[in-house]
Protein backbone atom coordinates (compact mmCIF):
# COMPACT_ATOMS: atom_id res chain seq x y z
CA UNK A 1 0.00 0.00 0.00
CA UNK A 2 1.06 3.42 -1.08
CA UNK A 3 2.15 5.99 1.59
CA UNK A 4 -0.86 9.49 0.98
CA UNK A 5 2.24 11.40 0.06
CA UNK A 6 3.47 9.23 -2.37
CA UNK A 7 -0.20 9.28 -3.79
CA UNK A 8 -0.19 13.01 -3.79
CA UNK A 9 3.44 12.74 -5.68
CA UNK A 10 1.66 10.56 -8.12
CA UNK A 11 -1.38 12.96 -8.58
CA UNK A 12 1.03 16.24 -9.04
CA UNK A 13 3.35 13.99 -11.27
CA UNK A 14 0.45 12.94 -13.48
CA UNK A 15 -1.38 16.56 -13.50
CA UNK A 16 2.24 17.79 -14.90
CA UNK A 17 1.98 15.65 -17.40
CA UNK A 18 -1.86 16.43 -18.42
CA UNK A 19 -0.73 19.98 -18.65
CA UNK A 20 2.32 18.92 -21.04
CA UNK A 21 -0.03 16.95 -23.14
CA UNK A 22 -2.47 20.42 -22.81
CA UNK A 23 0.20 22.62 -24.68
CA UNK A 24 1.38 19.59 -27.54
CA UNK A 25 -3.04 19.55 -27.87
CA UNK A 26 -4.05 23.43 -28.30
CA UNK A 27 -2.27 23.91 -31.32
CA UNK A 28 -3.12 20.89 -33.67
CA UNK A 29 -5.89 20.78 -36.04
CA UNK A 30 -8.33 18.50 -35.76
CA UNK A 31 -7.61 16.17 -38.64
CA UNK A 32 -4.30 16.13 -36.85
CA UNK A 33 -3.61 12.12 -36.79
CA UNK A 34 -1.19 12.83 -33.63
CA UNK A 35 -4.15 14.53 -31.92
CA UNK A 36 -6.14 11.67 -31.71
CA UNK A 37 -3.05 9.63 -29.44
CA UNK A 38 -2.63 12.80 -27.84
CA UNK A 39 -6.74 12.90 -26.74
CA UNK A 40 -6.44 9.26 -25.78
CA UNK A 41 -3.41 9.79 -23.29
CA UNK A 42 -4.78 12.58 -21.99
CA UNK A 43 -8.40 10.76 -21.33
CA UNK A 44 -5.98 7.88 -19.56
CA UNK A 45 -4.53 10.74 -17.06
CA UNK A 46 -7.47 11.85 -16.04
CA UNK A 47 -9.14 8.55 -15.25
CA UNK A 48 -5.67 7.87 -13.26
CA UNK A 49 -5.50 10.81 -11.64
CA UNK A 50 -9.47 10.63 -10.48
CA UNK A 51 -8.62 6.62 -9.39
CA UNK A 52 -5.78 8.49 -7.42
CA UNK A 53 -7.85 11.33 -5.87
CA UNK A 54 -10.65 8.42 -5.19
CA UNK A 55 -8.30 6.86 -3.23
CA UNK A 56 -7.11 9.39 -1.21
CA UNK A 57 -10.90 10.75 -0.36
CA UNK A 58 -12.62 6.61 0.30
CA UNK A 59 -15.82 6.97 1.14
CA UNK A 60 -16.40 5.87 4.29
CA UNK A 61 -19.66 4.76 6.34
CA UNK A 62 -21.76 2.15 6.58
CA UNK A 63 -22.63 1.77 3.01
CA UNK A 64 -19.04 1.70 1.80
CA UNK A 65 -18.13 -0.72 4.41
Amino acid sequence: MRSENQIKSKINELTLQQRSLESRLAPLAEQDPQRNQLQIQMERTEDMIMMLEWVLNAPAGKYHA
